[in-house]
């Protein structure tokens, strides 16, 4: 049997973590670019180098609401002995045409309205009178009024630098120099810092849709009662959201029974709005595993009937635990890699952040497709680890001490443990016991 990438493989053969996600990320391209508006690019990554189109800020403004002057006007300025200039207008936010300022002369200006020319600083407002001549106590009544066409007299208090008070033209950024470079994930900063400099659209990779479904006849929906021997589906809705997280637009389509047609339809219907598909169960060797049955029987050509299951899916054992159980392969007309999970929660969990993620970001274009592994002190002990398997156990990180504690135990039923823990410890394959103290391979999850 030939896998997704058509590498021959053997049933009974054994993966490590490592060639499995080498053989996902072999067959995975990044999604091509489109243009969108501002808004709609937001978690979406950048595609090319952008360069500053118009200085930051584009012209000479006031950082505070005060008074325009020229410095030596105000030079000899005190609480004492206070400089009295004749205010020849107002400056808003905005404003088109400016007054210029000569000897003895000042305008009132807003926060963010441009320098007039002629002056050379900004006084604040809390520096004068306020224009009222009543002192500076009536400084911030006379300016909680919209200005108005000043005229009259402003007593400032103290003097000033040039320069004061004033942002000048191109102290944010220059015309030229590069703004955003490819490869940048879209925030909410660098949309601010895209609408400032103009550009209504960019050029981006759009963020990869992902349909997540469980299957299991024994899952009932989250708010629904339990009958016998059944459980809440916590799977679809905990894989949503962590393909949230990782930057996708996820879609839950819910819990699938344990029936193969069904499981087929509704893999057909999900193929039109996916990029990449996520089930979770059924992928064991048990009587009802019906995801691994279901899969492992398509044809790779588009069956007569017309229908979209082509396709092919390898299902895996790792050497890892928990995850052992895996399945990938590419399904319908346009080959959508399809990633079968385990069913028990952690095991779900543990096999989306270290194949399903990297998938992810992959079809996002990003380098770093993979979390970082950092080194950290194990504060309590570890035993039992398997032999010939790299263990995944959780944990509690903490990065300003370099320590992490284990959280729970190995079971991969334990999703209280799992949702305590902010890290993942990893156990080689070649260690069965790790002392107290001792250093350990640490895969944060924040």
């Amino acid at each position: 049997m030939n896998n997704a990438t058509g590498r021959t493989s053997h049933q009974d053969r054994v993966w490590s973590v490592a060639e499995h996600l080498d053989d996902v990320l072999s067959t995975i391209a990044p999604l091509e670019p489109i243009e969108l508006q501002l808004l709609d690019a937001q978690g979406c990554v950048l595609v090319d180098d952008l360069t500053v189109r118009v200085a930051l800020p584009p012209f000479d403004n006031s950082s505070m609401d005060g008074y325009a002057v020229r410095v030596a006007d105000v030079a000899d300025a005190s609480e004492t002995a206070p400089v009295t200039l004749t205010v020849i207008g107002d400056v808003a936010a905005g404003s088109g045409e400016l007054p210029e300022l000569g000897p003895g002369r000042a305008a009132r200006i807003m926060t963010g309205a441009p320098v007039p020319p002629g002056a050379e600083a900004v006084v604040p407002v809390e520096w004068t009178d306020g224009g009222s001549g009543e002192g500076p106590a009536a400084t911030m009544r006379a300016h909680s009024a919209a200005p108005q066409d000043a005229a009259g007299e402003v007593r400032v208090h103290r003097p000033v630098t040039a320069g004061a008070h004033i942002r000048a033209r191109g102290s944010d950024v220059t015309e030229g120099e590069p703004a955003l470079t490819a490869g940048t994930v879209l925030g909410p900063s660098q949309i601010g810092l895209l609408a400032a400099l103009g550009f209504g659209t960019v050029r981006v990779r759009p963020r990869p849709r992902v349909v997540v479904m469980s299957t299991g006849s024994e899952l009932v929906q989250p708010g629904e009662p339990l009958g016998p021997g059944q459980i809440h589906d916590s799977n679809s809705f905990q894989l949503t959201a962590a393909a949230r997280a990782a930057g996708a637009l996820a879609y839950r389509v819910g819990a699938v029974a344990d029936d193969a047609d069904t499981l087929r339809a509704t893999l057909e219907d999900q193929l039109i709005r996916a990029d990449i598909l996520v089930t979770s169960g059924g992928v064991s060797v048990g009587a009802y595993d019906v995801v691994k049955e279901t899969l492992t029987a398509l044809s790779e050509e588009t069956a007569p009937d017309g229908s979209q299951m082509s396709g092919r899916v390898e299902f895996r054992k790792l050497a890892m635990q928990p995850g052992k159980p895996q399945g990938f392969g590419l399904i319908g007309p346009d080959r959508i890699p399809l990633l079968a999970l385990p069913g028990n929660p952690v095991s779900s969990y543990v096999s989306f952040e270290l194949f399903v993620r990297p998938a992810i970001r992959a079809l996002m274009g990003l380098p770093d497709a993979q979390r970082p592994t950092v080194r950290a002190r194990c504060t309590d002990a570890l035993a039992s680890s398997p032999e010939g398997k790299r263990q995944f156990l959780r944990g509690s990180y903490d990065a300003q001490a370099g320590t992490v504690t284990p959280v729970g135990g190995a079971g991969s039923h334990l999703i209280k443990a799992m949702a305590h823990a902010n890290a993942l410890i990893v156990v080689p394959e070649d260690t069965t016991e790790v002392p107290a103290d001792a250093e350990v391979d640490v895969l944060p999850l924040g």
